[in-house]
């Protein structure tokens, strides 16, 4: 992965973007020789402060009042579909390096009664699912995980309690929590 430098999004309702965006690259790890490490994943709660569908940005106010923004492909803003400012958002991004994050998913509780998950990666992703122990995922009962294969542009309803999403063929542990809502998938590991 590379990192891409992030400009001030134009316009009469410009924001900052404070996070890095990544693309697809030459892993640094794996040009080593190296095995990748884990990737240390990190979430935040906010509120929509504002989207801008022209350069493909979104920024949320969080719960303890930081305001953080992203850019994203055109297809993430388009599955982002009529959410608007104000409304409840989390993100889970993944630290790839010290300077480096990739966000894995936007989340837009209560826009849903049913869980939904929305593959706007690019490409054809597994989502798996399962429920929780003792309310965490971590170390849930692998005989009860179950896998979707999601093409890229569908959406499915789940209700398993953990999630994660891996690129076809790879495997993951499902350590995010879910919950009623909209999940927007946007960067699958590996």
């Amino acid at each position: 992965m590379r990192k891409l430098p992030l400009a001030v999004l134009a316009g009469a309702g410009s924001i900052a973007l404070l996070a890095a965006a990544v693309v697809p690259g030459p892993p640094a790890l794996a040009a080593q020789g190296q095995r990748n490490p884990p990737l240390v994943y990190t979430s935040v709660n906010g509120k929509i402060e504002a989207i801008d569908t022209q350069l493909n940005g979104i920024s949320l106010r969080t719960d303890s009042g930081q305001r953080l923004a992203w850019k994203f492909s055109p297809r993430v803003i388009q599955a982002v579909g009529d959410h608007k400012p104000g409304d409840p958002m989390w993100v889970i991004y993944r630290q790839l390096s010290p300077s480096e994050r990739a966000v894995t998913a936007l989340g837009f509780p209560g826009a849903d009664p049913r869980t939904i998950y929305v593959n706007a990666t690019g490409r054809r992703v597994v989502l798996r699912t399962g429920p929780a122990t003792e309310d965490k995922c971590e170390g849930a009962d692998a005989s009860k995980v179950t896998d979707v294969t999601m093409p890229s542009g569908r959406s499915t309803e789940n209700p398993g309690a953990c999630w994660c999403c891996a690129g076809s063929g790879h495997t993951c542990p499902p350590v995010n929590h879910s919950g009623a809502g909209r999940i927007v998938l946007t960067q699958c590991f590996p």
